[in-house]
């Protein structure tokens, strides 16, 4: 399946300007994951990216971003801590809320794995976490920071050093090492009550296997581990090894995707009388969410018109309802005379044109509403046939409908 990536930006938890990239299938997504890169790291790490389009490949849509001061996201890094990380991760999963719907799979690779173990309460949206190399505290990342500089150890909370990790210069402050002490990310584990999957190496020479251990046991069922044979902790030496992440993710998440208990929340409640469509919109934006039944879709308007084009215009949705119709229309008709009809495609295309121009229309003053249609009919029909299908196309009920007088009643 092909996907397609776009840009994003949005507010941070200090008030930066944060970098996302929005990785989304070929088609409706079939739920969305957010995606917290490890400590240090970035949203455009190889591992990360081959993840991520390995899972919009499998109909998933995926919210990757740089916390602040890393990759392209404003801000100094030295001013965050784990805590303004989580506070950046709650922010990326309400913005992604606002438009596309909430985030229902949260996935972190090693010190964004801590976060989303943290960090999944506050997503009311999450329904599923996954981790990858993660550590099972933030006592890990403290111990290898005063490694690389005891200097820190005694200072006050405002010094701060710089340090070699994984070969990138970094600085970091005392406050860190703080923030860093007061998490208690084992309680959170065991409170979590979601479906978790845990990746990692057994011969992972950043963060040890035994941690993927302590994680486990601290998790409540149903959970899951996924041994990473033969991978390095950043998944850069076999680009293989990152693919399989995805495409292991996506079969897991399958299981409670496909089954129903995914991404069906509030407006399940809201679907309320049968035959009725809820829609819902976030905060801003045009992105809306359409329930009918158990069917979802999605409506925005196109990036030239401020949207963020993640699913039809309203207009696009009337002519698909428009067309859908007709050949359904076409479909019933034909079955019922017994006419070899094998298949059929509608074109429509809407436009504003000059009452003056529609020789037809009762209204010769500003503009109406024009809509064209072609259809296509397959098979060994004659003339009358094709003749007598096109006069009952326009007979569909939708179309009698636009046509007929209609009162809409908003309350």
């Amino acid at each position: 399946m092909a996907t397609k990536t776009d840009r994003v930006r949005f507010e941070g938890a200090l008030g930066e300007r944060l970098a996302a990239r929005l990785e989304l299938p070929d088609g409706e997504p079939r739920a969305f994951a957010l995606f917290a890169h490890c400590f240090t790291c970035s949203k455009d790490l190889k591992a990360v990216v081959r993840i991520s389009r390995a899972l919009a490949e499998r109909g998933i849509g995926v919210f990757r971003f740089d916390f602040t001061g890393l990759g392209e996201s404003e801000g100094d890094f030295a001013d965050t801590d784990f805590s303004s990380n989580l506070e950046d991760l709650v922010a990326a999963a309400s913005y992604l809320g606002e438009r596309w719907g909430g985030p229902e799979i949260l996935v972190g690779h090693s010190l964004g794995g801590v976060a989303v173990l943290a960090a999944a309460k506050r997503v009311p949206s999450a329904r599923l976490v996954a981790t990858i190399g993660a550590p099972s505290d933030t006592d890990h990342l403290r111990r290898t920071l005063l490694e690389r500089a005891p200097e820190l150890a005694d200072a006050p909370g405002s010094a701060e050093a710089e340090i070699d990790l994984a070969g990138r210069r970094i600085r970091v402050r005392r406050q860190l090492l703080d923030d860093l002490a007061r998490q208690n990310v084992e309680d959170a584990i065991g409170e979590l009550g979601l479906p978790l999957l845990i990746f990692h190496s057994p011969v992972d020479q950043v963060v040890g296997i035994d941690h993927a251990r302590r994680i486990y046991q601290a998790a409540k069922h149903p959970k899951s581990f996924v041994s990473l044979d033969g991978a390095d902790h950043l998944l850069l030496d076999r680009p293989a090894d990152a693919r399989f992440v995805g495409e292991v993710l996506s079969a897991w998440a399958s299981r409670f995707v496909d089954a129903g208990e995914v991404g069906e929340r509030a407006e399940d409640e809201a679907a309320g009388r049968p035959g009725e469509v809820v829609v819902t919109g976030g905060a801003s934006g045009f992105a809306n969410r359409i329930a009918s039944g158990r069917h979802r879709l999605r409506a925005d308007e196109p990036a030239s018109l401020g949207g963020t084009d993640t699913g039809p215009s309203p207009y696009e949705l009337l002519l698909a309802a428009l067309g859908a119709c007709k050949s359904m229309t076409l479909r019933m008709y034909a079955d019922r005379k017994g006419w070899p009809l094998e298949g059929v495609e509608v074109r429509l295309a809407h436009s504003k044109v000059h009452a003056k121009d529609c020789a037809e229309c009762e209204t010769k003053e500003g503009k109406i509403d024009r809509i064209e249609v072609g259809i296509e009919v397959e098979g060994p029909l004659d003339e009358e046939q094709r003749r007598r299908l096109l006069e009952i196309a326009d007979r569909c009920p939708v179309h009698r409908t636009l046509v007929s007088e209609i009162e809409i009643l908003s309350r």
